[in-house]
């Protein structure tokens, strides 16, 4: 029986088939449709009530009065983590081929259309060496020569016409006729020809020792990697005619058109996913290690009452059967199983809140467990601090980017590489200090003693558990702090209140009736103790809201007690920056983490902030001095470390707080943002308030169980798509009860020809434009915008999709030749004809490829005429969300046709991510370099002249794809799609 994951999928590509008739409601009409229509595999495909069985319990369709009512919009569903293998792997014995690594995106769901043009594709792939092989006494040989089946040619001329000759010969003792061939993902930029014009209908019999040719014409426009598969087809001449079996012999071709500094930028050396990864010695003697000094303060500060929270190991077994039944679990595990499947089918609730966060924390540490693994380092040698003799420096590829998380008190496990004998020594070593690419380490004497120069060690990355821990302790608070009314709030005693008349410290608030409202509804207690959301769309203004809603609360009692805390560091300081001046000095207080760099912070808050001179390190400081301050800026798992320091003492009364302001909400889990409520709000006198856009993007998980069941979605989130006090009114008014909720309209960043998609994809074409005309309209007279008056670019890309060493990230240099043609033309235009000037600051760049931010740097820091912009801001999505730019551009990376035409069935790619879009499409110049499978934007920029670069119609329709590789005499055997590589090598987010 198919488990309830697979059936799911099997659920939502019935959906999608059903199409404009999703609106269907019969059970019988339905079940017709479903086993008539869409059934493609007969009784390999679980039954209708199956299907909607599963659909129900994933919270996409219901059941009312035998009706089925389905609630689901198409849309490509997007997992932000790595997976198990076995995650991957549905109920197929097939093994993923070797270079697939354990870690890869979840199966595609197909539509039936494209099901057979998938297992093509596939076999291709997959039996690439017995295709490409000469058979059947013909041998196909071509000028330029090919390699191992491909040929690749380089093009230096663009608009040259260039002609690649295969030559097809009969080495066999029989006649054989040549019956066909074909191109497959076809572009116009070549042709196909041949003299007698070969097919099915009129195939060419060739008789030993004959031979043909067949020509492919390039003619290339564009820089890019122009790539094609030819497929050659032929049947050995039989008696009685038509009994012979076909066979074909497959050639790949790629044109690649390129600059200097592409071939500057290419590969480094080529791809080999393939990790001599090693098991980690069980058998251990553990020496520990030396904590920074003032970390040992710490230690003993913020430990109280704080509980390990480890998770049960029969969770582990479990995960790595996807939470199904299997026979080889024991029956003590089933039994397991059985609650855990309860907890998770069983909607959200106080009843089971602890219990239901709990199981999702551990499933995501789990992964994290095998994630961190992927990281350990073997034969390394380290160096003594010149500084400092008492401490190991150890170069760390990736440490500056958070890959891995390494923070001052962290702690590492060091062992000899030539240890062989069990037990092993380990050495624990901990972090002092992190610098770029390297760590200094703590460690015991003995290590110290018996170190020399040169001496190799493996080296064990570990998972910070701190902040899990704080997680696991919130949702623990919650239900002992009885916050039900917080985190399931109903009207039930909120009432219509007066608003109080205020004068803005902010004067342009006075203008926006949205602003002054929430402004006025957070000041009067409207919601509590439902928490008040703030809705705001990008450059609508949230943060300036939580920034005078905080200043017109603590101006109105001397008795109050703000708590404002971010998911970031970034953002944190970002609004104590915001309250400088309006609060008083000694009363605002921006309390960051002991493990922070001091590197990080700006300037103008340590004087307001908790750093000590003396121990070189940020301290927590006494419970007095917290209590005397007005306004407490923290990130929310800092706000953890507050909670611990008094909780435990039995000391803020649960009133000290009057008023905690979550801003950026939607990128925190809930167990996340609950750190900073559980225990420090008062469940019915305090005011929570919570600002942010659910349609932007949300926390990123590892783990494909916490995120189907869940844990990826915020507090934030939740409120508003499951809350009946947050939904629109449903008696023919359009607006939201502001008593609870304002969604701000205003758009203050943008153009509206960058606004118009978003605003009709994500936010019901309520959002005004009220950006500066001056500022928005700053460069749309830039000569080299495809339509004067419409400041976008889309410019289309042929690339290739590169990867290189050991790095699953892929990069795409080609893109980054437009990029730097497009940072060139820019240069030598600002400043004149009414343009602005532009510093690098002025400027950024979107990937979501660690692998492209890197190629792009070295771009940057390659190219002479951009030296003065060599530190443009290159960074993904999440960087640059709530931020500011005149020009950004963004590059996709993948263009290949290769990927292009299949993966918009694939859940990867950042813009298959609806929030991603929404996130980045807003700023006041957008060069957008995309994959072509963004139909909705394409045929945008296209009606409006935007679109530049490759033509896309130049690429064969998918259609098209599908019925040639329907016509091919490749058996299409039942095999399982190949799980797809990692595509994105995801930040560890640290503390903060």
């Amino acid at each position: 029986m198919p488990s309830l994951k697979t059936t799911y999928e099997v659920g939502l590509d019935f959906l999608e088939f059903l199409g404009q008739r999703i609106s269907k409601t019969d059970r019988n009409e339905l079940r017709d449709i479903y086993n008539f229509e869409f059934k493609r595999d007969g009784s390999k495909e679980p039954a209708f009530s199956n299907v909607i069985r599963a659909l129900v319990c994933c919270n996409k369709a219901t059941i009312r009065n035998g009706k089925v009512i389905f609630q689901w919009k198409p849309k490509v569903r997007v997992y932000y983590c790595d997976q198990w293998k076995s995650f991957t792997q549905q109920n197929t014995s097939t093994s993923a081929p070797e270079s697939v690594p354990a870690s890869s995106s979840p199966k595609p769901v197909l539509t039936p259309k494209r099901k057979l043009a998938s297992e093509i594709l596939n076999k291709l792939k997959m039996k690439r060496a017995e295709l490409i092989k000469d058979k059947g006494g013909v041998e196909i040989t071509s000028d330029p020569k090919a390699t191992k089946g491909k040929v690749t040619f380089i093009i230096k001329e663009q608009g040259k016409l260039f002609v690649v000759k295969f030559h097809i010969v009969n080495r066999g003792e029989s006649c054989v006729y040549f019956t066909y061939y074909t191109a497959l993902h076809k572009m116009r930029c070549f042709t196909l020809v041949d003299e007698r014009r070969v097919n099915r209908v009129s195939p060419l019999l060739l008789c030993p020792g004959e031979s043909y040719v067949v020509e492919v014409h390039y003619k290339v426009h564009h820089h890019g990697h122009f790539p094609a598969t030819m497929y050659f087809e032929f049947c050995p001449e039989a008696d009685p005619p038509g009994t012979a079996k076909p066979f074909c012999i497959v050639r790949e071709l790629e044109a690649v058109v390129q600059s200097g500094l592409a071939e500057t930028l290419g590969p480094e050396s080529p791809y080999n996913p393939k990790q001599n990864r090693r098991l980690r010695p069980e058998n251990r003697i553990l020496e520990e290690g030396v904590p920074p000094e003032s970390f040992i303060t710490h230690v003993l500060r913020i430990m109280v009452k704080l509980n390990q929270y480890h998770y049960p190991d029969y969770l582990k077994k479990l995960a790595k059967h996807k939470l199904e039944d299997s026979e080889r679990l024991s029956p003590l595990v089933r039994q397991h199983l059985r609650r855990v499947r309860q907890v998770l089918d069983t909607q959200l609730c106080m009843k089971n809140y602890k219990e239901r966060f709990h199981l999702l924390l551990n499933l995501e540490e789990i992964q994290m467990e095998v994630d961190i693994k992927k990281y350990d380092l073997y034969g390394k040698t380290m160096s003594l601090d010149k500084s400092n003799k008492k401490l190991l420096i150890l170069k760390v590829p990736g440490v500056a980017e958070n890959r891995p998380s390494v923070l001052r008190g962290d702690k590492m496990n060091v062992c000899l590489s030539e240890d062989r004998n069990q037990p092993i020594t380990v050495y624990e070593g901990y972090v002092h200090s992190v610098e770029l690419e390297r760590v200094k380490l703590g460690f015991s004497k003995t290590l110290l003693q018996k170190f020399v120069k040169n001496l190799k060690f493996n080296v064990e990355f570990n998972i910070n558990r701190f902040p899990i821990r704080l997680q696991h302790r919130a949702v623990e608070l919650a239900c002992q702090h009885r916050l039900g009314d917080v985190l399931f709030p109903s009207d039930k005693g909120t009432g219509h209140t007066a608003l109080p008349h205020l004068s803005m410290f902010n004067k342009d608030l006075e203008n926006n009736p949205e602003q002054k409202a929430a402004v006025q509804h957070i000041l009067s207690g409207t919601s509590k103790p439902a928490p008040y959301l703030i809705f705001g769309p990008p450059g609508t203004g949230k943060t300036v809201t939580v920034v005078e809603a905080i200043k017109q609360v603590n101006k109105s009692k001397a008795t109050t007690h703000i708590l404002a805390c971010a998911p970031s560091n970034s953002a944190g300081d970002l609004l104590c920056e915001r309250l400088l001046g309006y609060v008083d000095a000694h009363r605002l207080y921006r309390l960051c983490a002991p493990s922070r760099d001091l590197r990080t912070i700006p300037q103008k808050l340590l004087k307001h902030s908790n750093w000590n001179k003396d121990h070189n390190s940020f301290i927590l400081p006494s419970r007095k001095d917290l209590m005397d301050r007005s306004v407490i800026v923290v990130t929310l798992v800092t706000a953890g470390r507050y909670t611990g320091m008094f909780c435990s003492a039995g000391g803020i009364a649960k009133g000290h707080f009057t008023h905690i302001f979550i801003d950026e909400a939607g990128q925190a889990v809930e167990p996340e943002c609950i750190i900073g409520i559980a225990g420090l709000l008062d469940p019915v006198k305090g005011q929570l308030v919570l600002a942010g856009d659910p349609q932007q993007l949300g926390p990123i998980l590892r783990s494909p169980l916490a995120q189907l069941h869940g844990l990826g979605q915020s507090l934030l989130e939740r409120l508003m798509t499951q809350n009946a006090l947050y939904q629109k009114s449903q008696d023919g008014h359009s607006g939201y009860d502001t008593r609870f909720v304002t969604k701000l309209l205003r758009n203050y960043r943008s153009h509206p020809a960058i606004l118009k998609i978003p605003n009709e994809l994500f936010y019901e074409n309520e959002l005004q434009v009220f950006a500066n005309q001056m500022e928005r309209e700053a460069f749309c007279c830039w000569e080299h915008l495809p339509k004067k008056g419409f400041p976008v670019v889309f410019h289309g890309v042929m690339g290739k999709d590169d990867r290189e060493a050991n790095s699953p990230s892929f990069f795409n240099v080609t893109e980054i030749e437009v990029i730097v043609s497009y940072l060139n033309k820019l240069m030598q235009t600002q400043g004149k004809k009414g343009l602005p000037k532009l510093s690098a600051n002025d400027i950024g760049i979107i990937t979501p490829y660690r692998k492209q931010v890197e190629k792009i740097r070295k771009a940057l820091n390659t190219v002479a005429e951009l030296n003065k912009w060599k530190d443009i801001k290159v960074g993904s999505v999440e960087e640059f969300q709530g931020q500011e730019r005149k020009v950004i551009v963004v590059s996709t990376v993948r263009s290949s046709v290769n990927y292009v035409k299949m993966d918009q069935d694939f859940n990867i790619g950042f813009l298959s991510n609806e929030k991603v879009y929404s996130s980045f499409l807003l700023d006041k110049l957008v060069i957008s370099l995309m994959c072509i499978h963004l139909c909705r934007f394409i045929r945008y920029c296209e009606l409006e002249q935007g679109y530049t670069g490759f033509d896309y119609k130049d690429a064969e329709g998918e259609e098209d794809v599908v019925s040639r590789l329907a016509s091919l005499k490749i058996s299409s055997d039942d095999i399982d799609e190949s799980p797809l590589q990692q595509h994105v090598h995801p930040e560890w987010r640290s503390e903060q």
